[in-house]
């Protein structure tokens, strides 16, 4: 991997990781319609931490206070009933399903799981998905002439159910295609959550899956010797910076704007994707050969 390659890469992983659009998908796609090596899924893991330390960063009063009231409950009766406490075991609760399926899948995600067809797929199916889920959110905050305004749910109605919901959605981005922040927010909505508070626990919950993924990937790396080191942590660092803009941007649009605009564009993108594959421009292995 060169380092105009790794800039390339690590810019797309910083713009698309907290967007509901899929990064893992873009990287692919920017390698095969770039011509390059698929970078892979340990090149998306460990960059991912790059993102997922601006969310540490952005969110780190939050964090500060949830990881603090969780220790305390665990001697201190009293604080068991604590929101940010409970907030803790919820966020546990939630990153079980993915860590299970993310072991148990690890060789489908490196190989059948990064076909074009099936990334083109993901992207509209939960596009619209997404788009039913928005619609839904903003005709309950809307109301209407034989409808009141429908109050939702925020982060202090978060249960245990609800919580293992999320992680199950959160799971389902182990396929390219699919996004994580997308996956956890289309479930968010459809179970009655505000747009904030959907966002807001699908950043939270991501911190110990990505980061145990990236450190996973590290360890197999260090060992394998397969990763392009330099570059690779060139990207991290520029996912860092392009990732903490993003995700201040994102968290503001969303308090008043539709999540439309991404519904278009991921439909968009799988038609096109669709017919480049369907038409030979490109094999839906493009860039596959270089792992």
């Amino acid at each position: 991997m060169s380092w105009f390659e790794s800039f390339i890469l690590g810019l797309v992983q910083g713009l698309t990781e907290f967007l509901p659009i899929s990064s893992s998908a873009h990287l692919r796609l920017t390698a095969a319609f770039a011509g390059w090596h698929d970078p892979g899924a340990a090149f998306t893991a460990i960059t991912q931490i790059g993102t997922e330390t601006a969310v540490l960063i952005y969110f780190r009063k939050d964090i500060a206070r949830i990881v603090s009231a969780w220790f305390r409950s665990l001697t201190d009766k009293a604080m068991r009933g604590d929101h940010d406490a409970q907030m803790g075991w919820l966020v546990i609760v939630g990153s079980v399903p993915i860590g299970v399926l993310g072991v148990t899948l690890k060789d489908q995600i490196e190989g059948p799981f990064r076909d074009l067809r099936l990334i083109a797929t993901t992207l509209i199916v939960m596009g619209v998905v997404l788009g039913f889920a928005d619609r839904l959110a903003a005709r309950d905050e809307a109301g209407g002439r034989h409808r009141v305004v429908k109050e939702r749910k925020t982060l202090k109605d978060l249960s245990v159910r609800d919580g293992l919901i999320y992680g199950l959605c959160q799971a389902m981005a182990l396929i390219p295609g699919v996004s994580r922040s997308g996956a956890t927010i289309s479930g968010g909505l459809l179970m009655g959550y505000t747009r904030e508070a959907a966002a807001r626990y699908s950043f939270l919950l991501a911190i110990p899956a990505v980061l145990a993924s990236g450190l996973f990937e590290l360890k197999d790396a260090g060992e394998g010797g397969h990763v392009s080191w330099g570059p690779t942590i060139f990207a991290t660092v520029i996912a860092f910076g392009v990732g903490y803009a993003v995700i201040a941007w994102f968290m503001k649009f969303i308090t008043t704007k539709s999540f439309m605009p991404f519904v278009i564009y991921r439909i968009l993108l799988g038609i096109l994707l669709y017919i480049l594959v369907g038409t030979d421009v490109l094999s839906p292995h493009a860039g596959e050969s270089g792992g």
